[in-house]
């Protein structure tokens, strides 16, 4: 009675305050994003230096008709050294940084929303997902950050000279690949990571695996959620590349058809895979591992704080 004697005695344009739990809640979710964001920021540019000199080398190799073989990947890698010096296999590193930490951070981010909203609906809030979800978690979280992220994805394919001479909207080519390679990529890797974590919790009775069993976990994710996309990867990169080397590619069907024609199935569709096999896991592995350590000290650095005051 005396809360609705307080609301008719307020003044017209005057609104109750929000109650206090709500805007702990909405702060604690607020910081929970932050965390996320920067966590997989840091993530993404870790990995991706760790493995930039075989990246390189793969793209090389994946925009090229020269054939590849492990043997060749080693001569180009070591040429490079000889003539260029060591740093220069980390070549284009900060320009793939302008496109790497900005995806990383939002997958990873958009992972943790959509597996919070899918727990709501199915259920499952503070518990590992279903199988189903749980891909579609991850789906969503690339095909959300690749959206977001893709023109900076030209960045390395001469970013000023493509959009003045050709348009933007060639800033877009290779999209619709690229979406179509990320969903399972995506979607598979961090499937895979969660449920070998789930399977870890449900055998060991350890809610939090060591660092380096994070990093096989993350391994196993890269291996297989890179080697379901990767005839569309080099797809991708040819279609982006395009107006570089001089090749007309106007879809995915007639991309594919021009490089089984030229090159064949395993030699085009699959050219450096061997090196993916490599460079993946190592990658989606330290991705995946810094996240969630850095998550866990974000966490605890916030609570330090918090019992400090």
């Amino acid at each position: 009675m005396g809360n609705a004697e307080h609301q008719g005695a307020l003044t017209k344009g005057e609104v109750l305050p929000r109650p206090a739990s709500s805007q702990s809640e909405g702060f604690k979710q607020g910081r929970t994003v932050l965390n996320s964001l920067l966590s997989g920021a840091f993530a993404g540019a870790v990995a991706k230096t760790a493995v930039a000199p075989l990246d390189r080398t793969k793209i090389i190799f994946q925009v090229s008709s020269n054939r590849f073989s492990a043997k060749e990947a080693y001569r180009l890698i070591y040429r490079t050294y000889l003539k260029d010096g060591f740093f220069s296999l980390w070549r284009g590193n900060s320009a793939t940084m302008v496109r790497v930490i900005p995806y990383a951070a939002i997958q990873f981010c958009a992972h943790e929303q959509y597996k919070r909203i899918l727990g709501q609906y199915y259920g499952f809030q503070g518990k590992a997902l279903p199988p189903v979800p749980r891909l579609l978690a991850g789906s969503l979280a690339g095909t959300t950050a690749a959206m977001i992220t893709y023109p900076l994805d030209m960045v390395r394919a001469l970013f000023v000279r493509i959009s003045r001479e050709e348009g933007l909207q060639t800033l877009y080519r290779g999209f619709t690949p690229t979406i179509l390679g990320v969903v399972p990529y995506a979607g598979l890797s961090f499937f895979t990571y969660e449920t070998l974590k789930k399977i870890h919790a449900e055998h060991t009775g350890r809610s939090h695996p060591f660092s380096y069993e994070r990093l096989a976990f993350g391994a196993c994710a890269g291996l297989i959620g890179q080697s379901a996309s990767y005839p569309l990867d080099v797809v991708r990169r040819r279609m982006q590349t395009a107006g570089v080397t001089g090749h007309t590619y106007g879809s995915i069907s007639g991309t594919m058809r021009d490089i089984v024609r030229e090159e064949g199935v395993i030699r085009g569709l699959y050219k450096g895979l061997s090196m993916n096999w490599v460079k993946g896991p190592i990658a989606v592995g330290i991705s995946f591992m810094t996240f969630d350590l850095m998550q866990i000290l974000l966490r605890k650095f916030q609570q330090f704080s918090h019992s400090a005051r």
